[in-house]
């Protein structure tokens, strides 16, 4: 997990907000980007924009914190599109492919049962729920969910997850145990955002449970 965050991480800071922007889209839409550390890299990206990260580095690798989180936001919001257009158009074939390195089937099941359990609100849930946020706009448009539906979710799930997530990373990288200590921040960061969604899926549960006796 660090290896990899640290490569994200060097890759942002050498290509700047492009480079993050693609690495957002990429998560967000593109079935391939499922194992990019998105949430750990806004975090980081919010940090970059913050003046605790140009003291610490000495040069700033990020714009001022309002045009990181829209570019964030724009950039997870289009990829949402991207993955909702590409399963409305090639439909289920798409998924009935063999298990590769690129792509496993059981991920596909994992976001098709969270679409099933939560409906519309999925497309904001599952932002903040690391590989199934990349498969939910597939299997979205896979369903044929009503577009404006999906692009009213898409927008407000983007917003809440691509500039929400910066702008913590910005304020919190201010403090100095934050800023000693990005990365372990950053992935404590994720694990307390996922906390909303598995007190849901444990009330499902239990909900099913009880209907099943």
């Amino acid at each position: 997990m660090f290896a990899l965050l640290d490569f994200a991480n060097d890759w942002i800071k050498t290509g700047g907000w492009i480079a993050l922007a693609a690495i957002v889209f990429a998560e967000s839409g593109l079935l391939i980007g499922f194992f990019l550390p998105g949430d750990s890299l806004l975090f980081f990206a919010g940090f970059l924009a913050s003046d605790a990260a140009y003291e610490q580095f000495g040069e700033r690798y990020m714009p001022a914190l309002p045009i990181v989180a829209g570019i964030c936001a724009l950039a997870a919001i289009a990829g949402d599109q991207v993955g909702y257009l590409i399963g409305n158009r090639f439909g289920p074939s798409l998924f009935d492919r063999p298990q590769s390195r690129l792509f496993n089937p059981a991920n596909v099941a994992k976001a098709e049962m969270f679409f099933a359990k939560h409906g519309s609100k999925t497309i904001v849930l599952a932002r903040f729920v690391p590989i199934v946020r990349t498969f939910v706009p597939t299997v979205a448009g896979v369903s044929n969910m009503h577009y404006r539906t999906f692009v009213v979710f898409n927008v407000i799930g983007g917003v809440l997850w691509g500039a929400g997530i910066t702008t913590l990373g910005y304020f919190l990288g201010e403090i100095d145990v934050v800023k000693n200590n990005i990365e372990i921040a950053a992935i404590v960061i994720v694990a307390i955002s996922v906390l909303p969604i598995a007190f849901e899926l444990l009330k499902h549960r239990r909900e099913a449970g009880r209907a099943a006796h």
